[in-house]
């Protein structure tokens, strides 16, 4: 299969989400169309916020990275909270940042091949 992927998160307020989101990914959004915001954070990946407070807090998504550590410095910077960073067994390292509304953005890191 050939795809694209559009991941969302629900939010209760458009507003707050697209200053939270702005810092997390380091830059404003890509896109905004009606009541979406959208960051292209790969290739054919999108991240994007929208209202719906129904689904608010709902959202959990993981995105593999070549450095954790430079997102964590750059969160750290800004006051951002992250969850502790794990390692697994495998050697992938792993943290999650919880945005306001209580949704899951987990970032995780392959080990250097050996």
């Amino acid at each position: 299969m050939d795809a694209e992927v559009f991941a969302g998160m629900p939010v209760r307020e458009l507003e707050p989400a697209l200053d939270w989101y702005a810092a997390c990914f380091g830059r404003a959004a890509d896109e905004i169309v009606g009541d979406e915001a959208m960051w292209q954070v790969g290739a054919n990946t999108w991240i994007f916020v929208t209202p719906d407070i129904r689904r608010a807090g709902g959202g959990l998504i993981t995105l593999g990275v070549g450095s954790i550590a430079l997102h964590l410095s750059r969160w750290r910077a800004l006051g951002l909270v992250h969850e502790p960073v794990e390692t697994y067994g495998n050697g992938v390292r792993h943290v999650t940042i919880i945005d306001p509304d209580g949704n899951s953005l987990s970032l995780a890191e392959a080990p250097a091949p050996s």
